[in-house]
């Protein structure tokens, strides 16, 4: 009986500490898919200024193209995949938690057959 209680207050004291981390990952993967489109807007707007775009539709090819832009895209990949990992162990904290739950019911709804 110990160890199950154990197993479930790690599971409580999981979804304490994580549920903040979660949040902190979630915002930053936020910004960097919105800082994106000021990347994309900055290279672009180098590529008219230097000539080497007449159009914005070969402007945003450019942007597209450029060292820094994919840089960025692998970083917001890695920050989803955080965020992901953070958000699947929190889920797993709680269907620990339901599952405790309802063998404690079932355990109480034998206890009341037996005796």
């Amino acid at each position: 009986m110990i160890e199950k209680e154990k197993d479930i207050n790690d599971a409580v004291d999981y979804l304490f500490k994580h549920g903040a981390i979660y949040a902190e990952a979630k915002a930053h993967r936020y910004y960097l898919e919105e800082f994106r489109k000021t990347i994309k807007a900055r290279l672009m707007k180098e590529a008219i200024e230097k000539g080497i775009a007449k159009s914005s539709a070969a402007a945003e090819m450019e942007a597209y193209a450029d060292e820094s832009y994919k840089t960025h895209l692998q970083t917001t990949r890695n920050t989803q995949q955080d965020e992901e990992t953070l958000r699947w162990g929190l889920i797993s904290a709680q269907a620990r938690i339901d599952v405790w739950r309802s063998q404690e019911a079932s355990n109480r709804a034998f206890d009341k057959v037996v005796t």
